[in-house]
């Protein structure tokens, strides 16, 4: 007689182990303790063999008869359905030892010499931002085309053309390293290439000198509740105009804040030819002395809150300057254009001196070496003076604001 649920649920231990019949080689066996186990038994080769189908009830009398057939129709085929489960872990395990995150941080180790080491920092930077929270914990086997099309698109959407494209240029190369190293049989980002949008660089949203004030009051205000660090975070970036990057990577060895200096090591610039000097006002030091209350037992001076050995995320500072209210008028790199047309036009300064202080690209490295410290002297005075200026733009419209 086939088995019934009641009965499998009825069955009681006995001193030994026995054996509840089902047909079909299925039975449930009954040990000593309790537990009652589901079996196959089963001839593959003209040997006798036994597969265990699971522990009753985590498995249901309706899910050992499934598992059963599912074992014949193996059999039919001439598949011994024992090797087959033994297979199914096998590559089970292999899959959660080979996802995606598993096999781009091999490729990244794998490559990184070939890399300095900024850039190979960056790369890893942006695969745990943008890549890894995605298909990190996927089998990099399982990946298709249209997994790795999502991410692009999300990436996309929020405007990040450029770590778009970074992205399907990353990811192709962990699936080209997966395939050498027998881990995927595909690479689904190959044919991403044309998939991304027209995009035009253009350039970046900047206030003007006119705007300066608004923009001063408000951040000073802070009615958009900006954590200190990210408050601090654009002063500082105000004050010094040094490109968003720099300063996110800026460790605190680089700072001489009695001396009023912060040379920027040459790995950290834009062209990578030489250290990039940035003499510092007043006030910004004092951002600095404040920010090391916050983060001085850490090695970064913009470390990211959740994980401190790493930097505060790029876009910290613009999605800053979009609960200010300055969304599509302002960005960190908004404070270069900025600066250069304010201290021009409003403090008299040359262009080759504010140029030099921007830290633009030099035709060569001897022309680098020789220009960073070029107008240093002059570039240590127009430094004070725009964070003077910028005081001084506060305070005259919070004595406005007050008449008003």
């Amino acid at each position: 007689m086939r088995l019934t649920n009641t009965a499998c649920k009825n069955a009681k231990p006995r001193e030994k182990a026995y054996k509840l019949a089902d047909g079909g080689g299925l039975y449930l066996e009954v040990m000593p303790n309790g537990s009652k186990y589901w079996r196959l038994k089963y001839r593959f080769v003209n040997k006798e063999k036994r597969l265990a189908l699971g522990v009753y009830p985590e498995i249901s009398l309706l899910d050992a008869r499934e598992r059963r057939e599912a074992a014949r129709k193996l059999l039919a085929q001439g598949t011994d359905p024992g090797q087959a489960k033994q297979e199914r872990k096998r590559q089970t395990a292999l899959n959660a030892n080979n996802t995606f995150e598993v096999v781009g941080r091999e490729w990244h180790e794998h490559q990184k010499a070939r890399w300095s080491q900024g850039h190979a920092k960056d790369i890893l930077h942006r695969l745990e931002m943008d890549v890894f929270p995605e298909l990190g914990s996927r089998p990099i086997a399982d990946l298709v085309g249209s997994d790795v099309r999502t991410l692009i698109q999300k990436i996309e959407k929020r405007g990040a053309h450029e770590m778009a494209r970074r992205a399907i240029q990353y990811c192709s190369q962990v699936f080209r390293y997966a395939i050498l190293t027998d881990r995927a049989q595909n690479n689904p980002a190959l044919a991403l290439r044309g998939i991304l949008q027209p995009h035009t660089a253009g350039h970046y949203a900047a206030i003007d000198a006119d705007e300066l004030p608004a923009f001063l009051l408000t951040l000073q205000n802070n009615d958009a509740r900006l954590f200190i660090q990210t408050r601090l975070a654009v002063r500082f970036l105000m004050l010094t105009f040094v490109r968003t990057g720099e300063m996110l990577k800026a460790t605190w060895d680089e700072f001489d804040l009695d001396g009023q200096q912060w040379v920027v090591p040459t790995p950290h610039t834009k062209m990578k030819r030489c250290p990039h000097i940035v003499p510092l006002s007043k006030q910004a030091v004092g951002v600095l002395r404040e920010l090391h209350k916050l983060t001085g037992q850490w090695e970064l001076v913009f470390p990211n809150q959740v994980h401190p050995k790493k930097h505060m995320s790029e876009n910290t500072v613009l999605s800053a300057l979009k609960r200010l209210g300055y969304k599509g008028k302002m960005t960190g790199h908004g404070f270069r254009a900025l600066a250069m047309s304010t201290i021009k036009e409003k403090l008299g300064y040359r262009h080759e001196v504010v140029d030099r202080q921007l830290d633009h690209m030099q035709r060569n490295k001897i022309d680098a070496a020789y220009d960073r410290a070029k107008f240093l002297p002059e570039r240590k005075i127009m430094m004070q003076d725009w964070a003077d200026y910028l005081d001084q733009v506060v305070d005259r419209a919070i004595i406005e604001t007050k008449g008003e």
